[in-house]
């Protein structure tokens, strides 16, 4: 963990805006906007890149991974330019359950994949680069995406350690349980052999 450096006050807003922003559901708006149709009555009924990827739309698909993984980068860049390295995991944090849990859809939001790599790419962007390639890796031999992001969860904490960056370990062990938590129903579908490959409608 970070120093806490950040007033408590400083730290609670901080939190609010990594919220707010995780929170924007933006796979749903670019749905609408495009005629996709609604993603909660599509494939899995998620609201994230690889859901949209079943309406047919490549380009849809490819804008909502970069602006949900933006919406956890954009928390934590700002966050430390106007408060600290405390302040800023936090944010991340935040922007991460935002997607999550965003109050607008009933707190029933995505998985929070790109969000994870956003923001881990922002908060040190060598450990964010082995998250990306170790989701790439995997999602080429497999074509799984949820196996892919497993991997690249869990891996998170192994990289901080490798390159040192062992202040944002907790942060990295907690987010790598909150995306095996979310993902539990793909688990159980990966070890039936059930889980759907990529680009499947």
């Amino acid at each position: 963990m970070p120093l806490i450096e950040t007033s408590a006050a400083l730290l609670i807003l901080w939190a609010t805006v990594g919220y707010l922003l995780g929170s924007i559901p933006s796979g749903m708006i670019l749905a609408r906007v495009l005629g996709l149709g609604d993603l909660r009555s599509i494939g899995s009924g998620n609201i994230g890149a690889t859901n949209v990827l079943r309406t047919g739309s490549k380009g849809a698909a490819a804008a909502t991974l970069l602006l949900d993984a933006a919406k956890g980068a954009v928390a934590v860049l700002l966050a430390r330019w106007l408060a600290g390295e405390d302040a800023a995991q936090l944010a991340g944090l935040a922007a991460f359950l935002g997607h999550c849990f965003p109050v607008w859809l009933g707190f029933r939001g995505g998985k929070g994949v790109a969000t994870f790599l956003g923001l881990m790419l922002a908060l040190a962007w060598p450990v964010g680069l082995l998250c990306c390639a170790a989701w790439l890796g995997t999602a080429l031999i497999t074509r799984i995406s949820s196996l892919s992001a497993l991997v690249a969860a869990v891996s998170a904490p192994v990289w901080m350690l490798l390159l040192g960056a062992t202040q944002m370990l907790v942060l990295g062990m907690l987010l790598a349980a909150l995306i095996l938590w979310r993902h539990r129903a793909n688990i159980a579908r990966i070890r039936a052999g059930a889980e759907p490959k990529i680009g499947a409608k």
